[in-house]
């Protein structure tokens, strides 16, 4: 199943998603935040048995629960959701702590539309903090996993560019046809 208003925006940890997503927002357009973000805060709240420094493969299932459960929640809005990571995300996480395969995570499910915004690795954005514990050169490998993923499933990439959030903001609404270009 493919949602043409669902829209992916991915890529690397700490290059600017989440606040183009909080952009995006302030606009008035629907988004859905980062699974991995909301479940270390829950973990942390918790028993900390799933944080993804503490079992990579428990916090990846959850992250895909969680994925697939924003997928569903999201069909009850009107027009096109953005997405902060999501499956496809939560999959190539999955296969890479030991689980399984990215594309049996996913199966025939391809939920998002053809084209998916991803953001390259932005050293001068990047900081730790109590949620993201990995540094930079690790978050780089990650962008490298997903980027190959998404090529695997034939999705159309672009790459957001290292501009201002408000540029990055309309090239994404340009592209999605929502403004003129």
């Amino acid at each position: 199943m493919l949602s043409d208003r669902f829209i992916l925006l991915t890529g690397c940890s700490g290059g600017g998603k989440s606040t183009l997503l909080s952009v995006l927002a302030e606009r008035g357009l629907a988004t859905i935040s980062e699974p991995g973000r909301r479940i270390v805060a829950d973990e942390l709240a918790g028993d900390g048995r799933a944080l993804p420094w503490v079992d990579m493969q428990a916090f990846a299932r959850r992250a895909v629960a969680l994925a697939i459960s924003d997928l569903e929640a999201a069909r009850h809005f009107d027009g096109l959701v953005f997405f902060d990571r999501g499956l496809i995300d939560a999959a190539v996480a999955l296969e890479h702590s030991g689980g399984q395969k990215a594309k049996e995570t996913l199966g025939n499910y391809r939920p998002y539309a053809q084209r998916v915004f991803i953001a390259p690795p932005w050293q001068e954005l990047f900081v730790g903090d109590a949620e993201r514990r990995h540094d930079f050169d690790m978050a780089v490998q990650e962008y490298h996993r997903i980027s190959r993923m998404l090529d695997d499933l034939g999705h159309t990439v672009s790459v957001l560019p290292k501009v201002s959030l408000s540029e990055r903001a309309d090239i994404v609404l340009s592209e999605c046809g929502v403004l003129s270009p």
